[in-house]
């Protein structure tokens, strides 16, 4: 295959992809009562521990008041808490209510066996290449998305 008809080719499948994982969050974001942002701001505290708003905004791309009302919207509803931050008062972190988000994890039990299958379809070499652009690929989108606010 051509350079030009392979570029094509994968820029395809990413939209491909890309639509697929949307559609598939928002179905799971709606199972749990949350927007799409919600919820994907809930699976950044679950990967990274508690945060501040600001660490939020870094992570995610939003911008700092965006990030305030959904932080709101999250206490109101029991996902998550505000803690003050044990060395410097004026600081609020927000973390996880683990009763608020106990049972989320079936809702992915599907995808993650048929990922963990798919993955074994492939050496380690390749899963680090992967792995690679799937890291650096989220980079672009998360600037990507710093530059629209």
């Amino acid at each position: 295959m051509s350079r030009e008809r392979l570029l094509a080719a994968l820029a395809e499948a990413g939209r491909e992809h890309s639509d697929t994982a949307v559609m598939f969050h928002t179905a799971v974001s709606a199972r749990m009562g949350l927007g799409m942002t919600e919820a994907k701001t809930l699976d950044l505290l679950r990967r990274l521990g508690p945060l501040a708003a600001g660490e939020i905004a870094e992570h995610s791309g939003l911008t700092p008041a965006s990030v305030s009302g959904l932080i709101d919207r999250l206490e109101r509803k029991g996902f998550v808490r505000r803690i003050r931050d044990t060395e410097d008062r004026r600081r609020v972190i927000v973390e996880l209510r683990q009763d608020g988000v106990a049972g989320f994890g079936a809702l992915f039990e599907d995808v993650v066996q048929g990922l963990e299958g798919l993955y074994a379809a492939y050496t380690d070499e390749q899963l680090e290449l992967i792995l690679d652009f799937l890291r650096r690929s989220a980079e672009v989108q998360r600037a990507a998305t710093a530059g629209l606010g």
